[in-house]
């Protein structure tokens, strides 16, 4: 129950985070090199919201099984936003 809780939270969290930034067109970086546009950021922001309502059906539900398999996407999905978004400046090899 605890894991679905701590997702819940994370996963708004996510969503919050991916809202605010979709306000902003973003530096050369983010949104030239890396895609992270505005419409980029909405769309994680919705995806988090729909973790947030499968976590909130887990506890609902009370089924381990779902809950580790929400729990393992939720992660998977806010690594890559989160790599994603923080991802700094490269050097360029030339």
């Amino acid at each position: 129950m605890l894991w679905s809780i701590g997702g819940l939270i994370t996963s708004l969290a996510i969503a919050v985070l991916a809202a605010a930034r979709s306000r902003s067109a973003g530096g050369y970086y983010d949104a030239d090199v890396y895609g992270m546009t505005p419409r980029t950021h909405r769309s994680y922001a919705a995806i988090a919201l729909a973790f947030a309502a499968l976590f909130a059906l887990t506890l609902a539900v009370r089924s381990s099984s779902l809950r580790f398999w929400v729990l393992a996407s939720a992660a998977l999905f806010d690594l890559f936003y989160l790599t994603s978004y923080l991802r700094g400046a490269h050097e360029s090899d030339e």
